[in-house]
């Protein structure tokens, strides 16, 4: 009724426009042209009273009315930014998320995680993200812990990844949230923490959720050791009976060996003999997963069946690991490219084809509108829509020197493509690759 009724307010406001007296063309369009602001003004306030309505019944004590609420905020942040509202309820829209994280059902925490999620998405990289990734994570932390229900965990690790890395730095904020999902298949038991083997949908979701950080992660902060840790771990799920959980170790895998600073180690040692002598062991070690893997993504690229059910599984890992396979062997990764809009977003790395995966996995059908509007993923992708070329001059990106090493097509990940580029060409005759580690031969 209420809409009804609208409609014809602005149905009235337009005709009583007159256009009988040409005399007055140019006034009549600029009266035009105000009515058509208050047309969109109305309209801006209905949605916003839309998600007021929304927000409030956070507050409600049935938990169904929650649930509900965090669909349609979640639907209204799919199918547009909604800036106006996050700017005024921002702060209110992730308390009463956390609130439903910490005493909702698994259904409501999985919807809260979402919506947070995508709040941070919005609001980009700023301090609204930073205080999203500082208030949410004690919160999530907390109810990993607490839970064995796949879905609930599968979300809030999402989420944490999310937020991580809108909100997060490279080096400490990144570390202490891959850590945090490091321990959800490995933890840490202590008085109030049980040991819950996890399930092979938990271990697929920390595996994703965890590269997905590492693509953004200061690699040389990280020891030999995380690494060592990282592979071995990874390669033996290569040989779980889930395929799900091998194609998402065989992202890792390759994202490791992609870009993982192993040159490093391998140089001239500044201490003692025993421990130029553990690094070179350490060295080796790795040298000899690295067979391993190899060995492994060869059989899995042309595995006939048995393992795992689903048809279009099956086809997906063998695609998965036929790239990773000339990954290992040749050095090159794979390309992929995709029409949003009438304008390609292309990857040529690891790194970029599984940022592009996970934000695609997370918005769903929010995906393309968010890469039509969404400046911060304009800026990660470095992708620019078609529309904003038809606008003129040039887009000001917010906070882009600050998240540049997070843009795929970056000065400095192209600088960083080339030195890996040049590395597999001089190390092509040795089959190792352009992430190839040397030791020195005594």
């Amino acid at each position: 009724m209420g809409k009804r009724s609208s409609q014809r307010r602005h149905a009235a406001m337009l005709d009583s426009i007159s256009d009988d007296d040409s005399s007055v063309t140019s006034s009549s369009t600029s009266r035009s042209d105000k009515n058509s602001v208050l047309v969109n003004d109305e309209v801006e306030v209905e949605k916003d009273s839309f998600l007021d309505q929304a927000l409030d019944a956070l507050f409600e004590k049935r938990g169904s009315t929650r649930e509900k609420a965090l669909s349609t905020i979640i639907d209204a942040f799919n199918n547009g930014l909604q800036h106006e509202f996050v700017e005024k309820k921002f702060a209110t829209l992730l308390h009463q998320c956390l609130a439903s994280i910490k005493k909702g059902s698994a259904k409501e925490i999985c919807l809260a995680s979402h919506a947070i999620g995508v709040l941070a998405l919005t609001v980009g990289c700023g301090d609204n993200a930073r205080e999203i990734l500082e208030d949410s994570v004690p919160t999530i932390s907390q109810a990993l812990k607490s839970s064995s229900d796949s879905s609930k965990i599968s979300s809030l690790l999402e989420c944490l990844a999310i937020i991580t890395f809108v909100g997060g730095n490279a080096g400490e904020d990144t570390e202490k949230s891959m850590q945090i999902m490091w321990q959800v298949v490995h933890p840490k038991l202590g008085s109030n923490v049980v040991g819950i083997k996890p399930t092979p949908a938990i271990i697929a979701a920390m595996v994703s959720a965890w590269a997905f950080l590492l693509t953004t992660a200061d690699t040389y902060r990280l020891e030999l050791k995380i690494w060592q840790e990282s592979i071995s771990y990874l390669s033996s799920l290569l040989d779980k009976e889930d395929r799900l959980v091998r194609i998402a170790a065989g992202e890792a895998l390759a994202l490791i060996f992609e870009i993982g600073n192993f040159e490093k180690f391998s140089g001239s040692v500044d201490g003692s003999v025993q421990d130029g002598s553990k690094r070179r062991d350490s060295i080796v070690h790795i040298q000899g997963l690295r067979g391993k893997v190899l060995n492994q993504v060869r059989t899995l690229s042309v595995e006939a069946g048995g393992k795992g059910s689903a048809k279009k599984d099956l086809t997906s890992q063998r695609n998965l690991f036929k790239d990773v396979l000339e990954f290992l062997e040749d050095g090159y990764s794979p390309e992929s490219s995709m029409k949003i809009g009438g304008e390609s977003l292309q990857t040529s790395s690891w790194s970029q084809l599984i940022q592009l995966n996970f934000i695609k996995h997370f918005l769903g059908g929010g995906f393309v509108k968010h890469m039509q509007e969404n400046d911060f993923l304009h800026d990660v992708f470095g992708f620019t829509p078609k529309k904003k070329y038809l606008l003129g001059g040039e887009h000001q990106m917010s906070c882009g020197e600050k998240r540049m090493f997070k843009s795929p097509n970056s000065f400095l990940n192209k600088a960083r493509t080339q030195y890996l580029n040049k590395q597999r060409m001089m190390s092509q005759g040795k089959h190792f690759g352009h992430y190839a580690v040397t030791v020195d031969d005594e």
